[in-house]
Order: C-alpha cells, then sequence, then structure tokens
C-alpha cells in the first residue's frame, strides 16, 4: 500500500501536498475499483464525522480521545493519499497532550481546510 513521509514542522503543514493521486490507483489494485469506491466514500462521511466531533469536544476534558482519533483519521487519510489532512492529523495525534485552546482551534481550522480542499480535487467523486 501507499506509504507516505510525514514532518511535523509548522511549515511543513502549509507546503505538504493536498494528495497524492496514486495512492487511490494503489487501491483499486489492491482491492477493486467499486470496493475502492465505497471505502473512499466510507472515508469521507467518517472523516466529516470525525472533523465535526473534534469541534464538539473540549480539549481540556478530553486530550487522549482527541489524540486517539487524530491518529485514526492520520492512518485513514495517509491510505488514500491526502497527505496534508494526513499531517495535519498527526501534528494534533503528537501534540494534544499540551495544545493550547487557540492552538486546536488553528489546527481545525487547517484540517477542515485540508478535507474541503481534498474533496474538491477528488475527480471521481
Amino acid at each position: 500500500m501507499f506509504e507516505a513521509t510525514f514532518a511535523p514542522a509548522q511549515s511543513a503543514l502549509d507546503t505538504e501536498p493536498l494528495r497524492e493521486p496514486r495512492a487511490f490507483d494503489a487501491l483499486v489494485r489492491e482491492i477493486g475499483e467499486d470496493g475502492a469506491g465505497e471505502v473512499r466514500a466510507v472515508f469521507w462521511s467518517e472523516t466529516h464525522a470525525r472533523l465535526k466531533l473534534f469541534r464538539a469536544l473540549e480539549l481540556g476534558q478530553h486530550r487522549s480521545k482527541i489524540g486517539r482519533e487524530a491518529h485514526s483519521l492520520k492512518s485513514a487519510a495517509r491510505t488514500f493519499g491526502y497527505l496534508r489532512l494526513a499531517t495535519l492529523a498527526l501534528r494534533l495525534e503528537e501534540t494534544a497532550a499540551a495544545l493550547g485552546v487557540a492552538e486546536f482551534c488553528d489546527l481545525l481550522e487547517r484540517m477542515d481546510a485540508a478535507f474541503t480542499a481534498a474533496r474538491e480535487q477528488e475527480p471521481q467523486l
């Protein structure tokens, strides 16, 4: 399957490409076009729900849950080649225990933007 290298530095958050177009092709080769399309549809739905969940969780009380959810998002985004979203999710995963509210909100804004931009670039939606 597709492997991505992550650079958690702040500058990488803004310069990471939105997506790796060949990642979906690799998934199609593994499980077929119909299966890959279905799994990707689930990814979009679950990611949308997860991004809403982040906003509903109070940072001070749910840091470990936020970290776990970020880990899951990172893995799923990487599978489909959504590099910027995966990088942002990694950043959230690694910093959830120490983030301030302003940094958390900024990261969520960037994740929302990466999600929206990735969907807009997706040729087969």
